[in-house]
């Protein structure tokens, strides 16, 4: 019974250590080399490679000889952040500890790849560090955060398209942004395959609210958990606003009384009239 119970706690010691697949959320949609999707393939093999060879180091939490002590596109690495100054409303200068006041290692103009959670949201994205190549002990990088929030009724929804657009596009833009369409019916959804490939950018979530439609077992698994029924009223605009990391800006765009009902809704939710926007 020992060595059967010795041979349970090994499988369960390496099913723990099985790299975990990355949600599509993870991906920054930038091209990153290597991607996060990249990396926990080559994780993945890792771990199967020394599973069929037994290999106690990767069981035992040893790192093996070969493993590089400095920056490697094969493998993340911890750093502390030491200090953190708030240059204007939403940007951040962030230095991370060096060991023993060695250097990061890059070229002008390289970038790296952090990963990290932003209220438990993991996410991950490419910096270029904006401290000196000389710097020892440390680098710094610049972070930017923006909050948008969009609420299009029908053809609203099309000015918001080019801006969504251009936000996604950019890889040096992290505007947090949380895009509201309000239809009819599930069918009555255009650009449903845009939406999509947009809601899978790390900071962007999409929501949508059905005025004809109750029943979400006729609705996509993909769409349940992002879709709401009836009209965009006062409670759903606080848990939208009170969801966003920091008061957000508005966009607005429906009919007229869409939006004059959604400034009235926005006022309530205590965003000041400079905070939103009606097309």
């Amino acid at each position: 019974m020992t060595d059967e119970n010795e041979e349970n706690d090994d499988e369960e010691a390496w099913l723990q250590l099985r790299p975990v697949e990355p949600l599509p959320s993870q991906c920054c949609g930038s091209g990153c080399s290597p991607c996060v999707f990249d990396l926990y393939h080559r994780e993945l093999a890792r771990w199967e490679a020394a599973r069929a060879s037994k290999d106690r180091s990767l069981l035992n939490g040893e790192e093996p000889q070969s493993c590089p002590s400095r920056l490697s596109p094969e493998t993340f690495l911890a750093f502390r952040i030491s200090a953190m100054d708030r240059l204007t409303e939403d940007t951040y200068r962030v230095r991370f500890a060096l060991p023993r006041n060695s250097q990061l290692g890059l070229r002008p103009g390289q970038h790296l790849i952090l990963r990290g959670k932003v209220d438990d949201l993991e996410i991950q994205r490419a910096y270029t560090p904006i401290s000196p190549a000389n710097a020892e002990g440390y680098f710094e990088v610049l972070i930017k955060h923006g909050e948008l929030l969009m609420l299009a009724s029908g053809t609203g929804l099309a000015p918001m398209v080019p801006v969504l657009q251009s936000i996604t596009d950019n890889a040096e833009d992290e505007t947090f942004v949380t895009l509201v369409g309000c239809f009819k019916t599930f069918e009555g959804i255009y650009l449903k395959t845009f939406l999509q490939e947009q809601a899978r950018f790390w900071n962007v979530r999409t929501f949508f609210v059905l005025s004809q439609e109750n029943s979400l077992e006729k609705l996509p698994w993909s769409y349940r958990e992002k879709t709401r029924f009836g009209r965009l009223a006062q409670d759903l605009i606080e848990e939208l606003v009170s969801s966003c990391r920091r008061k957000p800006f508005a966009l607005v765009c429906g009919s007229a009384e869409f939006t004059k009902d959604m400034a009235r809704c926005l006022l309530c939710a205590g965003l000041a009239e400079d905070s939103y926007f009606l097309f």
